[in-house]
């Protein structure tokens, strides 16, 4: 996905799992807008193509959660280019799990992924974005703002997402760094192949949500890539704290 402006152009940015769907859209989109982008997954075969579907990516093979990684992979990206502008936290875990089927290491996996890692790496990220006055765009989700049955552990990660958005926003306005979210809805990508859903109870999941949503469209990677670069875009330079909702219209029913 190219944008018609390259609005970052020179400028630098960290896009976590990057391997797929949201990920690597969201990598080609601000490739697209001219910046030199990061990508990084656990899967070294995936980065490689996102690498190869757009222009000044690169990719990083580490897991986010690994002791040290998030130093590491800022300093893979400042070493290479010298800067860091943006960091986009998109890697990420779905959990379907009922009350009665609650599993301790499930619990502790979604919080080190959805939560742990990205503040981390936000922490490791800082000191570059407040040099470039820079921006970190988190990926939540519609569920971090209204109840899901059956994925309560879930859907309370992602509204972590939301209050540490809120409140970095809060905590870093006055130094011109960024803070905002994006929380898709249901999204035609593999992560409910990855939460062990069989392709067909995928499909069913997918058909039942559509009949739920307004619009009665299941969104494409790229449709939610479109959102977040928006809000690292430096038109959007007033927009902090926010969380953009992209749910075809589910959060209002």
């Amino acid at each position: 996905m190219h944008t018609r402006e390259r609005s970052l152009a020179g400028q630098v940015a960290i896009v976590t799992g990057a391997g797929s769907g949201i990920g690597r859209a969201t990598a080609l989109a601000f490739a697209g807008a001219g910046a030199h982008v990061l990508g990084v997954g656990r899967r070294e075969e995936p980065l490689k193509e996102t690498a190869a579907a757009g222009e000044n990516i690169e990719v990083l093979a580490v897991d986010i959660r690994a002791e040290g990684a998030p130093e590491a992979i800022v300093e893979t990206a400042v070493r290479r280019w010298g800067r860091l502008d943006h960091l986009v936290n998109n890697a990420g875990a779905t959990a379907v799990m009922p009350l009665a089927e609650t599993d301790a290491r499930v619990i502790h996996d979604l919080l080190a992924l959805n939560v742990v890692a990205p503040s981390l790496l936000a922490h490791a990220a800082l000191p570059h974005l407040r040099a470039t006055s820079g921006t970190i765009v988190n990926l939540s989700s519609t569920y971090g703002h209204r109840p899901m049955a059956g994925g309560a552990h879930y859907s309370a990660s992602k509204a972590a997402v939301e209050q540490l958005t809120r409140s970095w926003a809060l905590e870093l306005a006055g130094e011109g760094v960024r803070v905002n979210s994006v929380a898709p809805g249901p999204t035609r990508t593999d992560v409910m192949l990855h939460a062990g859903l069989s392709p067909e109870a995928a499909n069913d999941m997918y058909a039942y949500e559509r009949e739920r949503i307004p619009t009665h469209h299941i969104a494409g990677a790229e449709e939610v890539a479109h959102w977040i670069l928006r809000m690292a875009e430096p038109a959007g330079r007033h927009a902090t704290g926010q969380v953009v909702t992209v749910d075809g219209g589910l959060e209002l029913v």
